[in-house]
């Protein structure tokens, strides 16, 4: 699924794109994603203009006057402006016709992605309760290190729990604790202020850098240029379970760790 580096590159793809633009017509190939598409979205969008593309944790919002069509990309979904005469695939299912003779066209073969409605002034209950964004002054390593204290779960766990911060998936989150130091086994409340303020730091470090490079190319992943993320090749142990410690050299261990493979390294991670 992608992670929010690859969601933020979609996100700047996008907005120069569509921003000012102006909605001529919705046209939706099925009636649902992942839930049912709401009637908001084909009544309301059209005729208004795109005023703002924005992201909230793995979210894109495309915020208008009436209301914001709120997509996630799910596991396999990619959004492309195209010019209106390119032909529909199979799994084109939305294309949101714009007054410059383009579409906006969502494409995604597995259906885990979704577009719903957020009325102007509201939060929609899937954004509601998200902790803050990674990139914020609001995540700190001292709001990490308090809202830890009492807590069994590991910390990889623990990082990766949208309450506590958005967007931190499983790859981002095993390269975080990584540079950190810090053992992803570990219970997130035996680990001390000092430790949580590296963790927050390498978490904003990484994170950043990804988004530079356009994300990290696993399995569907690709840019609304229809490019690859070129993140992956700098992975230091997602996915490397068995291999060297780019480091120290010691062989990187790995197991299931809430149903996610967790890989590290058991010499410089403490």
């Amino acid at each position: 699924m992608p992670e929010l580096p690859e969601v933020e590159t979609t996100r700047r793809g996008l907005a120069p794109q569509l921003e000012g633009r102006r909605v001529t017509a919705v046209t939706l190939r099925r009636p649902d994603l992942r839930w049912p598409i709401p009637a908001e979205v084909r009544q309301r969008l059209p005729g208004q203009r795109i005023e703002a593309v924005e992201r909230r944790a793995k979210y894109l919002l495309t915020r208008t006057a009436a209301g914001s069509a709120l997509w996630h990309l799910g596991m396999s979904g990619v959004m492309r402006v195209l010019p209106a005469a390119t032909p529909a695939g199979a799994h084109d299912h939305v294309d949101v016709g714009l007054d410059d003779g383009r579409v906006l066209r969502f494409t995604d073969p597995r259906r885990f992605g979704c577009l719903l409605w957020q009325p102007p002034g509201q939060v929609h209950a899937l954004l509601a309760g998200l902790g803050p964004e990674p990139l914020s002054e609001a995540f700190r390593g001292d709001t990490l290190f308090l809202t830890s204290r009492g807590r069994k779960a590991a910390v990889k766990t623990f990082l990766m729990d949208q309450a506590v911060v958005v967007g931190v998936g499983n790859i981002y989150a095993a390269e975080a604790l990584f540079e950190a130091g810090i053992r992803p086994t570990t219970p997130a409340g035996r680990v001390t202020r000092g430790r949580y303020a590296r963790l927050a730091a390498a978490v904003k470090r990484i994170l950043g850098q990804a988004i530079e490079r356009g994300g990290t190319t696993l399995r569907d992943f690709l840019s609304p240029d229809g490019l690859p993320g070129y993140f992956e090749q700098e992975l230091s142990v997602y996915g490397r379970e068995g291999e060297a410690c780019k480091v120290c050299g010691t062989s990187l261990k790995g197991r299931r760790l809430g149903q996610r493979a967790t890989v590290w390294c058991p010499r410089c991670q403490r």
